[in-house]
């Protein structure tokens, strides 16, 4: 199953686990309305099924509905991954503390689910695991 991640978002808010508010938008008017509905500083990023947003230009910060509008205007259209970006989230932006790469995936070869977990969330896993394997940790379920 693959989702956006204002769809993940959603799922862990349903399930009780606290995320920064976020609304989605296709254009960049709606961008800047959702920032005011937010208040203050948001991040514009990117629905597209593909990760390297942020190195592709799909993921921005923006200080305020102008910034945001702007944003959306400049993410709105590109190709990310091989998709063509038709939605933004707004979402609040947030101090990060630290950041966490969790996954769940097939894994074909014991017919079963694996969890991978590593600490060097906020790059790609893949850049993670030819640098520094050991930081990247597996588990079957």
């Amino acid at each position: 199953m693959k989702l956006h991640e204002h769809q993940s978002r959603q799922l862990l808010a349903d399930s009780g686990i606290p995320v920064p508010q976020a609304l989605l938008a296709t254009g960049s008017a709606a961008a800047a309305q959702a920032a005011n509905k937010l208040g203050g500083a948001v991040v514009v990023k990117a629905q597209v099924l593909s990760g390297g947003r942020g190195k592709a230009g799909g993921v921005k910060l923006a200080a305020d509905a102008a910034a945001a509008s702007a944003a959306a205007a400049e993410i709105l259209g590109i190709e990310i991954g091989g998709d063509r970006v038709e939605k933004v989230m707004v979402a609040e932006a947030v101090d990060i503390d630290a950041e966490y790469y969790l996954a769940a995936l097939p894994d074909r070869e014991a017919g079963q689910l694996m969890v991978m977990a590593s600490a060097s969330g906020g790059i790609e896993i893949e850049t993670v695991a030819a640098q520094d394997p050991e930081a990247i940790r597996t588990a079957s379920c």
